[in-house]
């Protein structure tokens, strides 16, 4: 007869669903689920014959719901708020502020958004970042009136991009 494994306890760990705070924490910096759904739409729209804005929306929802991006977008959120603070130490505090071309870590956030959705969440990524649609656009205009939005314009492209690929998943 064979042994039993030994039954192992510990604590126990909730998943704890910070949907509503990202939300917030988005609207706080400028940014709703609807702008972020208006740029799915305008990518979407010539692929997918009748798409309507509350699909996109139900889609970026669906993305904001995984754990994973609701890590990011705190993550990033949060260093952009530390850094039009002024509470981080130099030379991170600089390269943030004025979103060095070379600091690509807000690119690679952004990516383990859009990495959900595979390779087709990668190929709108790079458009969006590269053509900044919608709210991208204003989000990275404003860099130029104090705020810090190293991450948040590429997380925001991140969800779209994501949101997206989800919509082509589920085409025929």
């Amino acid at each position: 007869m064979a042994e039993r494994a030994p039954k192992v306890s510990g604590p126990v760990r909730l998943r704890v669903d910070h949907r509503a705070e990202v939300i917030r924490r988005l609207e706080r910096r400028g940014v709703t689920l609807r702008d972020i759904a208006e740029i799915v739409l305008a990518i979407q729209e010539k692929y997918v014959p009748g798409i309507t804005l509350e699909q996109c929306l139900a889609s970026v929802e669906a993305v904001i719901a995984k754990r994973e991006v609701q890590h990011a977008l705190l993550t990033g959120i949060a260093l952009d708020e530390a850094a039009e603070q002024g509470l981080l130490e130099e030379p991170l505090l600089s390269i943030l502020r004025t979103d060095e071309p070379l600091y690509g870590v807000d690119e690679v956030l952004a990516l383990a958004i859009t990495n959900v959705y595979g390779s087709i969440g990668l190929t709108n990524f790079g458009y969006l970042d590269k053509v900044k649609l919608g709210v991208i656009e204003r989000l990275n205009n404003e860099k130029s009136q104090g705020r810090v939005q190293t991450f948040l314009d590429d997380l925001v492209a991140g969800v779209a991009a994501a949101a997206a690929a989800r919509i082509a998943h589920n085409e025929p």
